[in-house]
């Protein structure tokens, strides 16, 4: 029931594991516990024990350029005092989540022992309120702030209720019904709003005000902020293209083979490009500077695909040898005369081999020695028109015939 499984696909699973009892059953049992599920313990937190964090839409602001923009707010609710910092955003990615954070950790002066988070995608990878695969930039982040975070179970709204509360109870007393000028109104209004109404109030639930709770039983009792800043790093996910590299910011980065096609994680900082799959580091490269570099790990290919230069070079020249002493020498002037454009040219003769039997392509090669000619085309015209057959000490004019 807790990862969503239908009554008859859960009557389907009892049955596979031997269980002999009818749907109606079943049916009635999962019709007791969704009626006990209704009902829910209220939980109690100590001072600085835990706060809930929550993202609420709030429709359409407009920023400082006039325009209008889709618009959340965040909130950080104190659990114990019930003490919230709310903020403006335009966007839930990781690292504005984690920037969030910072703001509410240094406007309580303090971090709390754990923080509940609604099973976002900025933090949890997986909704398994067991086994949480967190984003590693937000593991890192809570790491080195101190606090644990702590998921809340798929279907369990109560888990998060005093946040939820606090979304509705923003959306409703603050931005209901008002308008902004632009996007500093709004925070300006906001953080007056916060001070004045909203942590000043006698709370519904306590009917104690938040801030001289938080003053007086909550603050002193919070984890010290750390004393520098965290190095928040740019986190995305790209595909590893089938050359087994990744393409971030107009550089490529390579990955091992085995990732080829699949959706990896990167987390980038000034100095350091980090690729993740699934939570495990499966490359680390320098950031690249500039556009259109590779930074490539040779260990990335399969063995297979790992060739020095003088290993290609060689793979090469045996396979034009096998054809003769002309193909081979023919090689190493293609070799000496275009460095780095040589591999396809061979590459182009040694496909001569599917129309010409290699006898016929060596005395090709024979014929553009004599005339220090070793480009493809010309080889394969000599095949074609059987100037093959003609003597090399054939006048100079002949050479036309071996473009031709």
């Amino acid at each position: 029931m807790e990862i969503g499984l239908s009554g008859v696909r859960i009557h389907q699973e009892l049955e596979k594991m031997g269980l002999g009892i009818s749907y109606a059953s079943v049916k009635d049992y999962l019709a007791g516990i969704k009626k006990r599920e209704k009902i829910f313990v209220r939980i109690h937190t100590l001072p600085a024990e835990e706060a809930q964090v929550d993202f609420g839409y709030i429709g359409l602001t407009p920023d400082n350029e006039g325009r209008r923009r889709k618009t959340w707010v965040f909130n950080m609710k104190l659990s114990f005092s019930r003490y919230d910092y709310y903020e403006k955003v335009y966007d839930q990615r990781v690292e504005t989540f984690i920037e969030c954070h910072i703001n509410a950790f240094n406007y309580f002066n303090g971090v709390p022992e754990t923080v509940r988070i609604d099973n976002l995608k900025a933090a949890i990878l997986e909704a398994n309120f067991y086994q949480p695969v967190y984003q590693r930039l937000y593991k890192d982040f809570a790491d080195y702030y101190g606090f644990k975070p702590i998921p809340c179970r798929v279907y369990h709204p109560n888990d998060k209720g005093k946040v939820e509360s606090g979304i509705k109870y923003v959306k409703n007393n603050f931005f209901l019904g008002r308008s902004f000028k632009n996007s500093n109104e709004v925070d300006n209004q906001l953080r007056n709003w916060q001070e004045k109404v909203c942590n000043s109030r006698v709370h519904g639930t306590t009917r104690k005000v938040p801030k001289e709770i938080f003053e007086k039983e909550e603050k002193a009792k919070l984890l010290s902020l750390p004393l520098d800043a965290f190095k928040l790093s740019a986190v995305g996910t790209r595909k590893v293209y089938h050359d087994c590299h990744i393409y971030i910011d107009y550089n490529y980065y390579s990955v091992p083979f085995e990732y080829v096609g699949k959706i990896v994680e990167i987390e980038l900082n000034k100095e350091l490009t980090r690729i993740y799959y699934k939570g495990k580091e499966i490359a680390l490269h320098p950031r690249g500077v500039g556009r259109g570099k590779f930074s490539t790990n040779d260990s990335h290919y399969p063995k297979y695909k790992r060739f020095s230069e003088t290993e290609y070079q060689e793979k090469y020249q045996v396979k034009m040898a096998e054809i003769g002493e002309y193909a081979e020498q023919l090689f190493l002037l293609a070799v000496g005369n275009q460095p780095k454009n040589w591999n396809r040219i061979i590459q182009g003769i040694l496909s001569l081999k599917k129309s010409y039997p290699p006898g016929i392509i060596n005395l090709a090669c024979r014929r553009a020695l004599a005339y220090g000619v070793h480009q493809y085309q010309t080889i394969r015209n000599i095949c074609r028109n059987g100037s093959y057959n003609l003597p090399v000490e054939f006048c100079k004019e002949s050479y036309e015939c071996c473009k031709n």
